[in-house]
């Protein structure tokens, strides 16, 4: 639809109740999508948000279009949690509080982002990997600087052996056995190369 002048009309933005619905709605799926795996029942993600079923589908046509907004969510917050991080004092200690973040991330959002990739990955319209990639670098580059990182490791390793923590422990019955592997990891972060031969 276009203006008398050829415009396209500008976009109103959001009711405040329309906009604070979505935001309850996102929140709520985030626990019951951590809790009952992307599957779960979207009468109980309305139910808890406190809206029926036919605001969450006004919102959210259908479960994919939920589960990319809790994923999209979820990122941006450890993204932002990266930036934050950037501007404390000690660059070992925010790599480390980060990397923590990262894995319970992925450790979540395990069965999430499988379910997103398996029914429509182009329809995404965000490089989850690529977002998470940046954040490690900035933090990775920041502690190499300082001289406390190795220099040949690469964020992409990083975050590769983080990843292959939360996979391989997701199911097991050690909890603490994803921290004790993520210790492992950041004692080789702060480590000397090993030499060959």
């Amino acid at each position: 639809m276009t203006t008398a002048h050829g415009r396209a009309p500008a976009r109103r933005p959001p009711r405040t109740d329309a906009r604070l619905n979505r935001e309850r709605l996102v929140a709520a799926a985030r626990e019951v999508f951590a809790e009952a795996g992307p599957e779960a029942s979207l009468n109980e993600v309305a139910r808890r948000a406190g809206v029926g079923p036919g605001t969450l589908y006004r919102h959210f046509p259908n479960r994919f279009a939920l589960l990319t907004a809790v994923l999209e969510d979820r990122i941006e917050t450890l993204c932002g949690l990266a930036e934050t991080l950037l501007g404390s004092d000690s660059a070992d200690e925010a790599l480390a509080q980060w990397l923590r973040a990262f894995l319970d991330h992925a450790r979540v959002n395990q069965g999430l982002g499988g379910a997103l990739m398996a029914e429509e990955p182009v329809a995404l319209g965000l490089d989850c990997h690529r977002l998470i990639l940046d954040a490690a670098a900035g933090l990775l580059a920041r502690a190499q600087r300082r001289g406390t990182a190795r220099a040949d490791l690469t964020a992409d390793d990083l975050v590769r052996l983080v990843t292959g923590i939360a996979l391989s422990t997701a199911q097991g019955p050690d909890t603490a056995q994803a921290d004790r592997l993520l210790a492992l990891v950041l004692d080789a972060t702060y480590g000397t190369p090993l030499r060959n031969g």
